[in-house]
């Protein structure tokens, strides 16, 4: 199988937050573990949509799903780093987009992983996939 390549514009980051390492986020090997590392990318996503005054869900019962989620890891990450969240949204389409991070060590700037989630807007009353909210796209595509 072949491995993910991905890469990024520069420009495509317009939020940048930053995350400890916790105790917690490790793994048997002592590093940062995967499943940890895609609870953090949630949570820079949350904190782009807040700094943005977006809720995670509307009214209307409409809100953000994921779709996919793609990662490639560049390095190890360990207790107590801190990480720097760099966020992103492009390729737009009808239905949603994608969210882009690039992860970096605050303090010396090695990349740690690159990662994109692809995601649409679903209506969960419905249960169905429901076209991007116009107000969402004209501040975003």
């Amino acid at each position: 199988m072949a491995r993910i390549k991905l890469s990024f514009p520069d420009d495509a980051f317009t939020f940048v937050t930053e995350m400890p390492v916790r105790i917690s986020d490790i793994n048997g090997a002592n590093h940062l573990g995967n499943d940890a590392l895609i609870s953090m990318l949630s949570e820079a996503r949350a904190q782009f949509l807040v700094s943005h005054g977006i809720q995670e869900s509307d009214r209307d019962g409409t809100g953000i799903i994921v779709t996919d989620l793609a990662t490639m890891y560049q390095s190890e990450s360990f207790f107590p780093e801190v990480l720097r969240f760099e966020v992103g949204l492009m390729d737009f389409n009808r239905y949603g987009g994608d969210f882009v991070f690039r992860v970096s060590k605050a303090e010396s700037g090695q990349p740690v992983a690159l990662a994109k989630y692809g995601f649409v807007f679903f209506n969960y009353l419905k249960k169905q996939v429901v076209p991007m909210p116009d107000s969402f796209r004209s501040r975003f595509a």
